[in-house]
């Protein structure tokens, strides 16, 4: 299990790249901890998801 946001899901096994587009995250918007450290866009295509792994996303909101 991955906890996401506070959330557990059953999607370990799987690209963080793929989870956010499942999710409809835009990659340019985001961004995203994995167990405390920030993951680098260029990782998301090679970052599996783990058992165990404590996942945030953050969206960028524009505004003014």
């Amino acid at each position: 299990m991955v906890r996401i946001n506070g959330e557990t899901r059953a999607v370990q096994g799987i690209l963080l790249e793929q989870y956010l587009a499942d999710e409809g995250y835009q990659r340019e918007r985001i961004a995203v901890e994995c167990n405390g450290e920030i993951v680098p866009k260029a990782e998301y295509g090679t970052r599996v998801l783990q058992d165990g792994d404590v996942l945030e996303i953050v969206s960028f909101v524009g505004g003014g």
